[in-house]
């Protein structure tokens, strides 16, 4: 089910362009991509901790972010 206004959320806060980075998702306005989020939080990190590493990137798209990617795979789940 697509929910209205999800994909212009998620262009609002991930940026894909060929001449940047190869063209993998990043942070709009930035040159950090999107997989290092999911990669801090994989290997136990928090948020804060990866906000302190990536000072471009706004706690709000960094949630923003993790709510497009939790509405992607679970679209009727919601946030405990």
């Amino acid at each position: 089910m697509h929910r209205s206004g999800a994909h212009d959320e998620t262009e609002a806060i991930i940026q894909v362009d060929p001449e940047i980075q190869g063209g993998i998702p990043i942070f709009k306005e930035t040159r950090v991509p999107l997989k290092n989020l999911f990669d801090y939080l994989e290997a136990s990190e928090t948020l804060e901790a990866f906000l302190e590493d990536f000072l471009s990137v706004s706690r709000e798209a960094a949630v923003a972010a993790l709510e497009q990617a939790r509405l992607a795979l679970a679209p009727d789940a919601h946030i405990a």
